[in-house]
């Protein structure tokens, strides 16, 4: 029976280990793309700014909740992590609408699929705004079945994997 404790104890702080590393890199990256938005002047029109937005706030919750874990900053996080997707997968649509508008004009006699690569390899980085839902969905799995810490018999500080 103390085997299965230890163990169980031993897997919730991997649990809680891997969950630190994911906040603290997600921040690292989040930091780094909004720092790339910034320096390639993505603040040319409202749409622009959601995801310049966005990601101050999302670092803003990802620190609350890894230093002062609780209910609250979990569901902060996931409430602007599912935002990171929507803006993600609104963005790529974006970015392609406007390569695509600007290679019709290009070339007006092309249509249909003939535009297609046209459009994906446009001036505008179709899939970039991609990575702003990856990083949604990181931020989102890494507060999956989070509940407060409690505090074991033993003492030990044990985060619930629920």
């Amino acid at each position: 029976m103390h085997g299965t404790h230890t163990r169980a104890a031993s897997n919730r702080e991997m649990l809680a280990g891997l969950r630190r590393f994911l906040l603290l890199t997600l921040m690292g990256c989040i930091a780094g793309m909004g720092l790339e938005l910034l320096f390639i002047g993505h603040v040319e029109d409202r749409l622009q700014l959601v995801p310049v937005a966005l990601l101050p706030a999302g670092l803003i919750a990802l620190a609350w909740h890894t230093l002062r874990p609780c209910r609250a900053s979990a569901r902060g996080v996931r409430v602007l992590m599912a935002l990171f997707v929507v803006s993600g997968l609104l963005g790529i649509g974006l970015h392609y609408r406007g390569n695509h508008e600007f290679e019709r004009e290009m070339y007006p006699s092309m249509a249909g699929m003939e535009l297609v690569p046209r459009t994906l390899t446009g001036a505008t980085p179709v899939l970039a705004p991609g990575s702003m839902a990856l990083l949604g969905l990181v931020g989102i799995a890494a507060v999956r079945g989070y509940s407060p810490v409690a505090k074991s018999r033993t003492g030990i500080t044990e985060e619930d994997a629920s």
